[in-house]
């Protein structure tokens, strides 16, 4: 549809609402996009070479709190449909699975979930750990 105006018609669009509406969503995209990445809280163990996670989407992290409850992602998953879970989200779709234990978890959970993970049928598995800060010397 053409607007008349003083001598002819105009055929353009004028996109600069257009181009301000899209500035704002991104904006708003931009601003919201890292408080949805939030996960679980631990408090992780600490060693002096530690690697970053990929952020790509081919991995799953597993984590496990304080009190013993696990976590898929940002979903619970109880000890006993784990292997399920491992198997039909990581397993079959070949994805990268990372294991984000609490300090503070006794060893034998830990193994249990380790154990859980193997027979799911997944051989390669990452531990998720921070950085140790280094203390200066006075």
């Amino acid at each position: 549809m053409a607007i008349k105006t003083g001598g002819g018609f105009l055929n353009e669009i004028n996109v600069t609402p257009f181009v301000d509406v899209m500035l704002v969503l991104l904006i708003i995209f931009m601003v919201t996009a890292p408080l949805m990445t939030q996960g679980v809280e631990v408090d992780l163990p600490t060693t002096k070479t530690v690697k970053n996670l990929p952020k790509d989407s081919d991995h799953l992290v597993l984590s496990v709190k304080q009190d013993g409850t696990l976590f898929l992602d940002e979903y619970q998953v109880g000890m006993d449909e784990l292997e399920d879970h491992l198997k039909r989200l990581v397993a079959s779709q070949k994805k990268q699975l990372f294991l984000r234990a609490d300090k503070e978890v006794p060893y034998g959970t830990v193994v249990q979930v380790m154990g859980e993970i193997k027979s799911a049928g997944i051989d390669r598995l990452g531990i998720v750990a921070e950085q140790k800060r280094e203390e200066k010397k006075k």
